[in-house]
This record gives C-alpha cells, sequence and structure tokens, in this order.
C-alpha cells in the first residue's frame, strides 16, 4: 500500500554536490562515534547465506527474501534481510566483545514510500552480555550512548553545514508499548508514535513483538533474535513530514528460555531444528544485546531530506519519480 507523503513547498536544503559531500561526513563521523561509544570492531560480513542456517533474519516471519542459485554447485542461498543473528555467531566466531559491520539487504517486499526503498544499508552491531547485564537498564544505557554518537554526528553536520541546524534534545525518553497503549487508547499504533515523538522528539519505544490489549503486538518483531520484553525501536521527531521517525530497532537478544517462549508464541517450533536455534538452545552462543542503525536513514534525517531516494540509487517507479518532481523532490 502506497504512503506517499507529498510535501509543500520543499527545496532541499543542500544542493546535490553538497548533499553528497555531506553524506560521507556523516556516515564517517558516526560509524567512529559508534564504534567509539560502544567499543567495537568493524568485521566483514555476508550479502548472502544458506536457509538451511537460520542465520538469514525472517523479520516479521512472512517476508522471503530474495534468493538464488549458486552455478558452481546448485546450492540456493538467501541474500540477507538483516545480520541480527549473524552477528551473535559472529561474535562466537571472532571472539571478541563487541563488533559492527556494514550491511547490504534487498527486501522486495517493501511498500516504496518516502521511508521504504528496496535496498538496505545499515550499520549492524552486537555486543557480550553477562547474564547479570540482560536487563532493562544495560538496554538504556545502551541506548543513551547510541543517541550521543548521534548527537555528536550531528554537532559536526552542523559546524560544516550551519543552515542544518537541529533542535533534538540532549536526552532520550522511555517508554513502553503498553504504557503508550494505556495514554492514547484509541489511536492507532502509528499515531501513538506520531504523539509521543511530537511531544519528546527523541523516544526509545521499549517491549516490541508481545500483544497488547486488543491481542496484537504494538508492530511485528521476529521470534528469533530479540527478546520481546527488552527490545525497542529509537524514534526520533521529523519535522518536514510530521511523522516518528524510526531510526534503530535494537535489544537484548533471545536467551534459551525466552527463544522456546516467543517461538511457540508465533507457532514457528519447526525452527527448533535450524542450526543457529540449536545454538542458543545448547548456550552455545554468547549473550547479547544488538540492533541495526539506517545509514540512509541516518543522512535523510540530518540533512532534512522529505524521500529516502534522495541519498541513496535505488529503484522507484517512473511514476514516482514524475510525482515527486513536481514537489521539487529528485529521486536518485
Amino acid at each position: 500500500m502506497k504512503n506517499n507523503i507529498y510535501p509543500k513547498n520543499y527545496q532541499s536544503v543542500l544542493n546535490l554536490v553538497d548533499t553528497q559531500k555531506a553524506i560521507k561526513l556523516i556516515k564517517d563521523t558516526f560509524e567512529k562515534e559508534l564504534a567509539k561509544e560502544l567499543e567495537l570492531i568493524r568485521v566483514s560480513a555476508p550479502l548472502f547465506v544458506e536457509p538451511g542456517t537460520g542465520l538469514n533474519d525472517n523479520l516479521n516471519g512472512y517476508e522471503k527474501p530474495v534468493n538464488f542459485v549458486v552455478n558452481e554447485n546448485g546450492r540456493d542461498l538467501e541474500i540477507v534481510q538483516s545480520l541480527a543473528k549473524w552477528k551473535r555467531y559472529a561474535l562466537k566466531k571472532y571472539n571478541i566483545d563487541g563488533l559492527y559491520t556494514d550491511m547490504n539487504a534487498i527486501r522486495r517486499f517493501e511498500d516504496l514510500d518516502n521511508l521504504h526503498s528496496l535496498y538496505v544499508d545499515q550499520w549492524d552491531w552486537e555486543r557480550k552480555l553477562d547474564a547479570k547485564e540482560r536487563n532493562v537498564a544495560t538496554l538504556k544505557r545502551t541506548v543513551r550512548k547510541i543517541y550521543k554518537a548521534f548527537l555528536k554526528t550531528c554537532k559536526v553536520l552542523i559546524k560544516n553545514y550551519p543552515e542544518l541546524a537541529s533542535d533534538l534534545p540532549d536526552t532520550m525518553t522511555f517508554i513502553t508499548t503498553k504504557e503508550l497503549e494505556a495514554r492514547y487508547p484509541s489511536l492507532s499504533r502509528k499515531e501513538r508514535e506520531n504523539e509521543i515523538c511530537k511531544q519528546y522528539k527523541a523516544v526509545f519505544l521499549m517491549q516490541i513483538g508481545g500483544n497488547l490489549k486488543d491481542g496484537k503486538p504494538h508492530d511485528g518483531r521476529a521470534a528469533d533474535y530479540d527478546d520481546w520484553k527488552l527490545n525497542g525501536d529509537i524514534l526520533l521527531w521529523y519535522e518536514p513530514l510530521q511523522i516518528a521517525f524510526e531510526i534503530s530497532s535494537m535489544g537484548i537478544r533471545v536467551n534459551k528460555d525466552s527463544l522456546v517462549k516467543q517461538l511457540k508464541v508465533k507457532g514457528e517450533m519447526g525452527k527448533f531444528a535450524l542450526a543457529y536455534h540449536q545454538m542458543v538452545i545448547n548456550e552455545q552462543l554468547p549473550l547479547s544485546i544488538g540492533g541495526g542503525i539506517g545509514q540512509s536513514r541516518l543522512c535523510m534525517y540530518l540533512l532534512k531530506k522529505v524521500h529516502i531516494g534522495e541519498v541513496q540509487s535505488s529503484y522507484w517507479p517512473e511514476e514516482d519519480i514524475k510525482e515527486f518532481k513536481k514537489y521539487g523532490v529528485d529521486l536518485l
């Protein structure tokens, strides 16, 4: 379903060349600050994985990944949808405490609009935890560090491009999906996010995946990477589009107990036989916290663009290109 938002009186703050320069500045700065705040080492990551490993992220559980057959041996491979599970495996393989990587994915099922593209680029990161650290305090502390890296990046950008000044708060507001539901019971999920973000500007919405009072979750979450009681999304109020703008999805990863419970809730017990899931159940993987931070999303937000196609080259239907052009939006 199309959810395009067409801006009124829009004019890009930066021209095309300066936009490209600013994108590099943002990516270089944020990557450095994120690695510093969370003490991460950069590693290489796969673009595709074997389906039988269980390492690919099935997101909400129904999105089918892009796949292809290897000419060499006829094996079937899948383009990654994210690296949520692979990173935990990589912590063990590399024997390190924390890592980040550039993740590139193809999500062919996306409904293309201002925020959604077939091409996904993000920083995926993961850190080991002790059992005693699997709690809300650890989650909040990590979110604050990520937000600190974001604010530092914003400061560097504004120093070079003063016209991109921002009014983001110094602190993050934390709220659970149940608390949000109680505050705005008559609103839809997205309307709730818009209202809370418009008020506080920077929000971490926690506990996504479990059912609310109406018997449905606030938003979809796969059962096998985040613990639904210890996860959340970083949301920022985005003035150009008047919406809550998701920058990151993250959480403390499932342990044996939460994996079993959540797979049963989703009716996905067949996954118990997959290699990754067996490693979690047999406690052969480190406990960890991790997430993904959208690279194009971050650039779009900081550069005050109204369409993700202004900061990344992807596929857009010809009718979208023509329609957005009428509103002063040039899609790459």
